[in-house]
């Protein structure tokens, strides 16, 4: 069972997490959906993601979004006495996660090799920006910085007025490894399971980041090498020369032309824009019967069609106008009438904030609700997945700093007298509330 006495499929799992900011506190979060018992230690000071969006009383939104179902414990890990505490809890759990910087497990003697030594079955999740091999293995980093370093933040082009590149608005470098954080401790607890045997896992910002541009990564030999390389040669002389961001994404955005593309994209309507998607030929044919157009390109053989024709780009930019005109004759609702009735994929375009109120999600029970001791009711996005035997919940809300420190100690055998003296030496930071 859980902290908070729910089952699920890691019911009866404890975890020990020593996390920061999002990527391993989200992975945490996934693992307490799923029933496990997370101890979350954080300094005196408390997360600095606490900070981010402050609501007062050292609550923010980031934290209180990426940290819910936990027990909290404030412990400085600077102190011997700190230390103890950690590993004595290490040797009672099956779990720990740590997204400390590279060289700072091994000096609070948290890392795994101390670690393992005291609990052999321990899975034990290192995460950091870039790995611990490398030229980058000293460098802390932040999902700004794995963006920026894997051309993640390239992807969209996004600029400010001066040119210069701006951060995707989503952390998907951190969230993805977020993902990464639990599923690999989940495949790791199924294998000790098998072999008896705990193991260390790696999950870096930089392999997450990689992973999910893999098409955009991936290079064949036979048909793209001369081209990037030439690609690549042309952004690098226009480094040397001081030229712009834009200047470079055009020469990038060369090398996987799309052209004419009416298929994957939003329009504006009437009254708001509706996005569609269609990526295969039947779903294109669907789409071009809906809007009563033609298009001479589908089903035929990309070696077929020449994309820097100027007959052919001049059809795709005829194609676009039209397709436009079409869509904002009718408004969304009456657009995805016909769009459904095509069965062509499309959407309204939302924002964020409609969705806690969005029918399919709440029919679906995306959205979630925990009672926060000092916030009150607060709803957020509920498990990313359901299973039917062993379901999934939250586990309640995030921890108020410190909240669950003396329960934690208590069941390691220490006495209130003992608590007492480590708060008061500093060693457990506030009383908590």
């Amino acid at each position: 069972m859980s902290a908070n006495g729910h089952g699920g499929p890691l019911a009866g799992i404890k975890v020990l997490e020593f996390s920061e900011i999002i990527a391993a506190p989200f992975g945490g979060m996934l693992l307490a959906d799923m029933g496990a018992d997370v101890i979350k230690v954080e300094p005196p000071h408390g997360d600095p993601w606490r900070g981010f969006q402050p609501l007062g009383m050292r609550e923010g939104r980031g934290y209180i979004s990426l940290n819910r179902g936990k027990r909290g414990v404030t412990i400085d890990l600077n102190r011997p006495e700190g230390r103890e505490i950690v590993q004595r809890l290490a040797a009672t759990v099956d779990v720990v996660i740590i997204n400390y910087r590279p060289d700072v497990s091994a000096k609070l003697g948290i890392d795994y090799e101390t670690l393992s030594t005291l609990n052999p079955r321990i899975v034990y999740c290192d995460n950091t920006a870039f790995g611990r091999r490398g030229p980058y293995a000293h460098r802390p980093g932040y999902d700004l910085v794995a963006q920026a370093i894997t051309g993640l933040m390239s992807v969209e082009g996004r600029r400010e007025e001066s040119g210069v590149p701006l951060v995707n608005a989503l952390p998907s470098a951190d969230i993805s490894t977020g993902i990464a954080i639990a599923w690999g401790i989940c495949a790791a607890l199924y294998s000790r399971e098998r072999t008896g045997r705990g193991q260390c896992i790696s999950t870096t910002l930089m392999a997450s980041a990689l992973a999910i541009q893999n098409t955009r990564l991936m290079s064949i030999e036979a048909t793209d090498t001369e081209q990037r390389e030439a690609a690549l040669a042309r952004v690098n002389e226009l480094r040397q020369a001081g030229s712009t961001y834009k200047e470079q994404l055009d020469v990038m955005a060369g090398v996987r032309p799309a052209i004419g593309n009416i298929y994957y994209r939003c329009f504006q309507t009437a009254d708001g824009f509706v996005a569609v998607g269609c990526l295969a030929t039947p779903l294109r044919v669907k789409l071009l019967g809906a809007l009563g157009m033609s298009d001479w390109r589908v089903g035929k053989r990309p070696d077929e069609i020449d994309p820097t024709d100027p007959e052919t780009l001049a059809f795709c930019a005829r194609l676009i106008e039209q397709a436009e005109a079409l869509f904002a004759t009718k408004t969304t609702a009456q657009w995805l009438g016909i769009l459904d009735a095509a069965g062509v994929p499309a959407g309204p375009l939302r924002f964020t904030e409609e969705l806690l109120d969005d029918p399919q999600v709440l029919e679906n029970g995306y959205i979630t609700s925990v009672d926060h001791p000092l916030m009150g009711p607060i709803r957020m996005a509920g498990p990313m997945i359901q299973m039917s035997e062993t379901p999934l919940a939250a586990q309640g809300p995030s921890p108020t700093l410190g909240q669950h420190t003396d329960s934690v100690l208590r069941d390691l055998g220490y006495d209130e007298g003992r608590i007492e003296e480590l708060r008061a030496a500093g060693v457990l930071g506030i009383m908590p509330d």
